[in-house]
């Protein structure tokens, strides 16, 4: 999937199950990928496969991105400025939520799932505590900005300081988002965390706004100048 990918089993005895969730992840990629010629979103983009009869999986995926190209105003679309479809910013945390489902399938309370940044938690760490994630600090990647215990729910964060500027506006594709540089969402699931993190950085400053008005969600975003808001929800589940 070209990112790292991280996972944490407290006190299992996770070698085949890890090879299960590994390999959920390689399935995804091989279908999904939109760099891969062999995948089934390269069949549908080059007329091979008609999206009618598309996999379930890739059926889903796409009216997951239709429901929040509703809910967003059309600030998430799948859909590139070249015609393309690109279902990326449902992908990853879709894969993540089903490495999460497979392990508490195999019975396992605690875990923490992480791809590329992007996180679902359960339970508790090795020490028995409430997992606690960081907000990397953009301009200095080694620094944590805040730390917050999830408490179960999903975490992403979607910004320009690692990958460039592959997040667009789709009603304005060619001007560069520019007023904001990192915006961190808490939601129910990694999925719709994800999801909303995308859809509010297209949306630039006004982003965090549309999370605060969005129950079951809060946020955090960072500014070029370095200033940050939050929601009025997130200090709940800020580490003091």
């Amino acid at each position: 999937m070209g990112m790292p990918i991280t996972i944490d089993i407290p006190g299992a005895d996770i070698g085949e199950l890890m090879e299960e969730v590994f390999a959920s992840f390689t399935e995804v990629d091989a279908r999904f990928s939109p760099y891969r010629d062999d995948s089934e979103l390269a069949a549908i983009n080059e007329g091979r496969i008609a999206p009618a009869t598309c996999s379930p999986q890739m059926a889903e995926v796409f009216e997951i991105a239709n429901r929040m190209r509703r809910i967003s105003g059309g600030y998430f679309d799948i859909r590139r400025p070249d015609g393309l479809l690109d279902p990326s910013g449902v992908v990853k945390g879709w894969a993540i939520l089903q490495a999460a489902r497979l392990i508490s399938a195999a019975g396992c309370r605690n875990f923490y799932v992480d791809a590329g940044g992007d996180i679902q938690t359960g339970g508790v760490d090795e020490a028995g505590r409430a997992w606690v994630i960081g907000i990397r600090n953009p301009f200095e990647p080694t620094e944590i900005v805040k730390a917050i215990r999830p408490q179960g729910r999903g975490m992403a964060t979607s910004g320009s300081y690692v990958r460039g500027d592959h997040i667009y506006n789709p009603h304005d594709a060619g001007r560069r988002i520019s007023e904001i540089v990192s915006l961190t969402v808490v939601g129910p699931d990694v999925l719709e965390a994800d999801l909303f993190a995308t859809a509010a950085f297209a949306m630039g400053r006004g982003g965090i706004h549309f999370i605060e008005a969005t129950p079951g969600l809060e946020g955090y975003v960072i500014h070029p100048d370095g200033t940050a808001l939050q929601t009025s929800g997130l200090k709940e589940l800020l580490v003091k």
